[in-house]
């Protein structure tokens, strides 16, 4: 109550239906141990007000004020101070009101305020109140729990969404660039770059907001960006997608592959006039798993698995906020091939 931090609120009814169960399960224990449910019934009825308010003055008060502060010199003199009046009042209202005999359940007489009398009351308050604290303290582990559960899902969505703007700035101003220089030419490839390009731009636009997008509708976007490269490298480029098992249904997160097609381009030999460049992509449904595999022949003289771009180093950032460890990426060379390989869980 004390903390600026808004702490989870127990609704009221709970409070209420807690301490009259509780009322319920002292009376009849009491009641039954001495044959006296008349003094059982009177003797709680004044012991159970007291019970509520030292325990709230501990838990709402002493805990966080001293406690949580680490002031616990003050917090064992302010609590020791609550038990004394505690056992004062208690005892005092129970002669007045209820028995001298305020002690049935001991074993021969024994009156207030000795030693065994004040230990035995003292005990069965911080019972009270360790029990309701435990309640309290599971119910704030709780809150917390799922306070920091969707705090990281927040952050792990907006680190997604931020790595997804990442993706195609480049691409969009490369195509740009080679549509005014073919407006520029009045090529008649001009009105067909234009037209892949808005296809591009509305997936990028529009589907890449939802968490999981058909894997279809991925695959499409892929060839219309093969599309407008061959519209770009012509004759230099030949690509080749191949589909293994009943991919209809399969979801996935929206511009995961497009990375690795993109970096076919960055290191593959198209960029020599004299070479192609040949891409092969393949996507398999086996079981529970997809696997995506893309290679390309590629003319560099230095390790290209050595020099990852921020491309690959965002997509690996990505695949491991959505899937954890449950996905494998193997990027290597053989020969004059550059392959990668994904594995990724599908519903």
């Amino acid at each position: 109550m004390l903390n600026k931090k808004k702490q989870p609120e127990i609704p009221i009814r709970f409070h209420i239906t807690f301490w009259v169960v509780y009322f319920i399960i002292n009376f009849i224990r009491y009641g039954s141990m001495n044959n006296d449910y008349w003094y059982s019934f009177k003797s709680n009825l004044i012991e159970f007000p007291l019970n509520i308010a030292i325990t709230y003055f501990t838990i709402y008060f002493l805990i966080p004020r001293f406690i949580l502060t680490k002031k616990y010199l003050q917090f064992a003199l302010y609590f020791i101070l609550s038990l004394t009046i505690f056992y004062l009042i208690r005892t005092g209202l129970t002669l007045y009101l209820v028995s001298e005999n305020i002690w049935p359940e001991a074993e021969g007489s024994d009156k207030a305020f000795t030693f065994n009398h004040i230990i035995a009351m003292i005990i069965g308050i911080i019972y009270v109140i360790g029990f309701v604290a435990a309640i309290k303290l599971t119910n704030d582990w709780i809150y917390e729990k799922r306070r920091n559960d969707k705090l990281k899902k927040l952050q792990l969505r907006t680190e997604l969404n931020y790595l997804r703007t990442q993706i195609q700035p480049h691409f969009f101003f490369n195509t740009l660039n080679n549509l005014y220089a073919l407006t520029l030419e009045k090529s008649d490839y001009a009105p067909e770059i234009v037209l892949k390009l808005s296809e591009i731009m509305e997936y990028v636009l529009y589907d890449m907001k939802e968490k999981t997008v058909s894997l279809i509708k991925e695959i499409k976007y892929l060839q219309s960006f093969l599309e407008l490269e061959k519209l770009r490298y012509g004759d230099k480029f030949i690509s080749h997608i191949d589909i293994k098992g009943d991919i209809s249904n399969i979801k996935v997160p929206p511009l995961i592959f497009i990375t690795f097609i993109e970096n076919c381009f960055k290191h593959g030999s198209a960029e020599n006039e004299y070479s192609k460049i040949n891409i092969n992509i393949s996507f398999e449904l086996n079981g529970y798993f997809l696997y995506f595999t893309v290679s390309n022949t590629y003319i560099v003289s230095e390790d290209i698995t050595e020099n990852e771009g921020i491309g690959i180093k965002n997509i690996k950032r990505r695949l491991d906020l959505l899937y954890g460890k449950n996905y494998t990426l193997d990027i290597f060379t053989r020969d004059d091939q550059f392959i990668v390989e994904l594995k990724i869980p599908v519903e």
